[in-house]
């Protein structure tokens, strides 16, 4: 016989280990099984009963589901209750053996005994299928009839259950459910409210799923709502009811009647309220009596004025009542409960984001400077968030961190063109205190105030500097490039300024700051000149931060204006601060790789203030790592140096890979360098490690939302920018292979806006004079918008040197025999240009490379670049029959030619290319530099050239200069391999660029 539930508690409870336990439950569950087996129907639901017990302990118990349909069906009330609570609690919708209570359920349905009709309707709202709603949806049709209120509020319940796992018949029982509006009973109310409820998200639900828009289909009215729209005034009139009825014993919680009720009704007036005019203005009202009449002493007040708030900022209500809602939501962050002041903050951060596409259709409405003061006057609620503003700051100073951070979100919203200074200084000061995974974040957010709200140019560097002194190592990258660009696109004095606090901060730092250490560094290689010379900043006297910069220390930004001094430095001061960073054994190596280029620009910048000692030791500082582990820093203190001796005008020799005879890097002759460096070479050094020029980000920005866009539907549109050049701007052809990706990795895809036409090239005698006159020229070149892009016009290079960051000025050119895509067309002719398409299938002959000019000219012009050749032609050292040669382009005296040939008989789509770079001038070409883009169907596997400097090509004997380029076309058979090629050199002393395409290999091949 088995035990009583009470005797099987007291052993359970009398167990010292959970291995006794499960003795326990393992025996009594035998004993069960065995009287299941046994049919001891006198002990089913003493069974039934511990097996709950056990299921609250966590154990099987799914046996004991059939016992459960049993009882169900038992006559006897006591054993149908067990039976029913059994279900309820050991059985879920998936049950297979749910399909069997299907009949019981019905029968119960019918019976007169109330509870037992009671328990049936609880069993269908918790746990009824779509099945059984069909069957059983007429059974609870019946009960939301019946004269007694605990069968209808049960009723509703189930038919919530019902009408959710068959949506399609909610318009049947519309009617029913509007008339339980009018039951005295506040049970019945609270669930018809809870089922109309449920109805309305329900049909919302059903609307989003047929491919509605929840904000864009503002005019949907589906029957069901229509209907409940009319009850708007019913319900209405309910509320106002509750508030203004005297004490109930039955209903009263806390000196509030009902607020379940009222709770209730205040969420389906949102629902109904939502989008919604007409509906929104005959709740105005009640709303606005709940808001001012609700006690808040009690936690039911708080609840009831929570869903109010809820409710007017969801429907289509005034300024007076969102004022009221906001203010409301105040004085629940003076409540010393953390639940209500989380509630708060939360609903708060909610209601702002809700609104914030308005605020910005607001804001392009009334752009201007009086912008945020006409959006507090037209938006009475944002005025009075702001008026919270001290409470919600003083959030961030709790112990709670959900509170500080719901705060933290808020500020974030609260944030305007008035207020920027002061909440920017509490993030700062936040910033200090707050945990480490948490400080990223809000440097990013930091920077998204900054960049939307600036004041000044230089609260704005300031406030970054700042930052990246506080959570240097946690900042983002793009934290740290934003600071560096506004650095660079600020004024002389500004950088004057930036430069010597980040030279002060370095100093100052531990070297745990990564960011200020890379921001630093970068500034001080750029602008390292200006650290020689004093910087005073005097602050305008009227401005209502009179340091402009952001008050982190608590200083009353009301007192007198404070000048900010600095003084100058000697160049040796300046070398060993930076040095001091990069001996730091925790120095990592991004920094080093920035002090590296830190060291060589200073090199140049100090060349003519700076002892002799001291530039010695910063050109042993870099060729420090010509021995370094690190690859990048190896390369790079390589190049600086040789840099760094062309500027000195001492030759670099390099022994040849045959460990032969001496190589002149720069093309000079001699031996062991005893042979000065020309002028044009020194020249070309130092534009190298001149300053960066200025960047344009409005136009990088319009780069890369170009690249990210959809292509027009008549073609690529412009596959190189041309600017004041006017170049031909070529289309895609229909019929031929689509090249979009090639398209995009060059940076087409819409006209750039013209720039101005460079000037005419200057003599040697006002070179110098003519570069100084146009300083903006040069500095509104984009070096870091796209590397594919077309030439942008500057100002024509100095005789005897060339600019490394400028390009060819445009000039007309005699008519060429072939068809001209990428070379300046002259300016009268630049917008009646017609459109090529440069990827037609018909080739265009190709040029033969024009003589080299006996006498060098200032400025190289642009001839016609050479397109691919028609078909390829077997290379004469070839010594596979699978070798080919494919011809490039040939332009300013340069060839390129690729060597093709399959290196993997096993894998045809895998094919290496190997470039040959022949120079047919009478002078060597230096700094040779090729790029290539291929399309998204083709990988390729680029390696670096053997040299960067061309000799010229006499004969047999001269060692080639070569290039492997390793591709794989994925889709051989249906689409050719195209190459789009950019080569860049140094020819004479003048910097050359060239684009073309090479599409000329053979079809079905590579």
């Amino acid at each position: 016989m088995s035990l009583k539930l009470r005797d099987l508690i007291r052993q359970v409870r009398a167990c010292k280990t959970a291995a006794e336990e499960r003795a326990v439950i393992a025996k009594e569950s035998a004993m069960i099984r065995t009287a299941i087996r046994e049919e001891q129907e006198q002990y089913r639901h003493r069974n039934v009963a511990k097996l709950l017990f056990m299921h609250m302990l966590g154990y099987p118990t799914h046996f004991g589901q059939l016992e459960c349909m049993k009882l169900v069906a038992s006559p006897h009330f006591p054993e149908k209750r067990i039976g029913y609570l059994g279900m309820l609690l050991l059985l879920s919708e998936q049950a297979d053996v749910l399909m069997l209570a299907t009949n019981s359920l019905k029968n119960d349905l019918h019976s007169e005994n109330k509870f037992v009709a009671g328990l049936a309707l609880c069993a269908i709202g918790n746990l009824a299928t779509a099945d059984m709603s069909r069957d059983l949806a007429p059974e609870v049709d019946k009960h939301l009839g019946s004269a007694k209120p605990y069968l209808r509020k049960k009723a509703c319940l189930a038919m919530a259950r019902c009408l959710t796992k068959c949506p399609d018949m909610v318009e049947d029982f519309v009617d029913r459910v509007v008339s339980l509006l009018n039951d005295r009973s506040h049970g019945v109310l609270v669930t018809v409210v809870q089922l109309m409820t449920r109805v309305l998200v329900m049909d919302r639900e059903c609307h989003l799923a047929e491919g509605g828009d929840d904000d864009g289909d503002r005019d949907y009215e589906s029957p069901c709502r229509t209907a409940f729209l009319k009850l708007v005034p019913s319900l209405v009139k309910l509320l106002r009811n509750l508030l203004s009825m005297g004490y109930s014993p039955d209903h009263d919680v806390g000196g509030i009647s009902d607020p379940f009720l009222q709770v209730q009704l205040l969420t389906l007036l949102r629902l109904l309220g939502a989008h919604n005019a007409k509906a929104s203005e005959e709740m105005n009202d009640v709303l606005a009596q709940v808001a001012t009449n609700t006690e808040t002493s009690k936690n039911a007040g708080n609840a009831i004025l929570y869903e109010c708030v809820q409710t007017i900022m969801a429907v289509e209500s005034d300024d007076g009542l969102r004022v009221l809602a906001v203010n409301i939501l105040g004085r629940f962050l003076l409540n010393r409960d953390n639940n209500i002041r989380y509630v708060a903050l939360n609903t708060l951060a909610k209601c702002i984001a809700d609104r914030q596409p308005e605020r910005d259709e607001h804001d392009e409405q009334h752009r201007g400077p009086d912008a945020a003061s006409s959006d507090n006057s037209d938006n009475s609620a944002a005025s009075a968030l702001q008026r919270h503003r001290t409470t919600v700051v003083d959030c961030l100073k709790d112990p709670d961190i959900s509170i500080r951070q719901r705060a933290l979100e808020l500020i974030y919203h609260l944030v305007n063109r008035e207020n920027v200074e002061t909440l920017t200084a509490e993030l700062l000061n936040y910033l200090v205190l707050c945990p480490r995974e948490h400080r990223a974040d809000i440097c990013t957010r930091v920077l998204q105030v900054v960049d939307k709200f600036s004041p000044s140019d230089l609260w704005r560097v300031d406030t970054l500097i700042t930052l990246l002194t506080i959570a240097g190592r946690e900042s983002a990258a793009n934290v740290q490039s934003s600071t560096a660009v506004y650095i660079s696109r600020s004024s002389e004095d500004l950088r004057a300024y930036s430069t010597h606090k980040l030279l002060k901060a370095i100093r100052d730092d531990d070297g745990s700051q990564r960011g200020l250490l890379n921001v630093g560094i970068w500034c001080i290689g750029e602008y390292g000149d200006l650290l020689l010379t004093p910087y005073t900043y005097h602050p305008p006297s009227n401005a209502p931060n009179s340091t402009g910069l952001p008050d982190v220390d608590g200083i009353d930004s009301d007192e007198a204006p404070v000048s900010v001094s600095f003084s100058a430095l000697d160049p040796a001061t300046v070398v060993d601060i930076v040095e001091g960073v990069t001996n730091r054994h925790t120095c990592p190596l991004e920094v080093k790789q920035r002090a590296l280029t830190c060291f060589a620009k200073l090199r140049e910048r100090f060349a003519d203030v700076a002892d002799a000692d001291t530039l010695d030791k910063l050109h042993k500082l870099v060729r420090k790592s010509e021995g370094s582990q690190s690859l990048e820093l190896q390369l790079r203190s390589c190049e600086y140096g040789a840099l760094i001796n062309a500027i000195t005008g001492v030759s670099v020799k390099l022994t040849t890979a045959g460990g032969g005879e001496e190589e002149d890097i720069f093309g000079g002759g001699g031996l062991g360098g005893t042979t000065p460096v020309s002028d044009s070479v020194r020249s070309a050094a130092k534009e190298a490690l001149a300053r960066m020029p200025v960047v344009d980000i409005k136009l990088m920005q319009r780069k890369r939302d170009e690249r990210s866009g959809d292509m027009s539907e008549d073609g690529m549109g412009v596959v190189f920018g041309g600017d004041d050049a006017g170049d031909s701007v070529p289309a895609a052809s229909g019929g031929e292979p689509s090249l979009l990706d090639l398209d995009d990795i060059f940076g087409g895809g819409a006209t750039l806006a013209p720039a101005p036409a460079a000037a005419p090239p200057a003599q040697n005698g006002n070179a110098n004079a003519a570069k100084k006159s146009e300083p903006a020229a040069q500095s509104d070149v984009d070096l870091l918008s796209d590397i594919f892009s077309a030439p942008v016009a500057s100002p024509a290079p100095i005789p005897g040197g060339f600019d490394v960051f400028a390009t060819l000025p445009s000039q007309p050119a005699a008519p060429a025999p072939a068809v001209n895509m990428f070379a300046p067309q002259p300016a009268a002719s630049a917008m009646g240009s017609s459109i090529v398409d440069p990827f037609s299938s018909s080739p265009t002959p190709a040029m033969q490379p024009q003589p080299p000019p006996a006498v060098p000219s200032p400025a190289i012009s642009s001839p016609a670049p050479t397109m691919s050749a028609p078909s390829p032609t077997p290379s004469a050292s070839s010594s596979a029959s699978s070798s080919i040669t494919v011809q490039g382009f040939t332009h300013q005296g340069l060839t390129v030619e690729f060597e093709c040939s399959k290196t993997d008989a096993w894998n045809k789509q895998h094919s290496l290319l190997v470039a040959k770079f022949i120079n047919k001038t009478d002078a060597p070409l230096y700094g040779l530099h090729l790029q290539v883009a291929v399309p998204k169907y083709v990988t390729m596997e680029m390696k670096p050239p053997t040299s960067t400097t061309v000799p010229v090509t006499a004969g047999s004997s001269t060692k080639l200069v070569t290039q492997r380029i390793e591709v794989t076309n994925t889709m051989l058979g249906t689409k050719n391999l195209m190459l789009k090629l950019k080569a860049s050199f140094t020819s004479k002393g003048n910097k050359v660029e060239h684009l073309a395409t090479c599409s000329g290999f053979p079809a079905g091949q590579y």
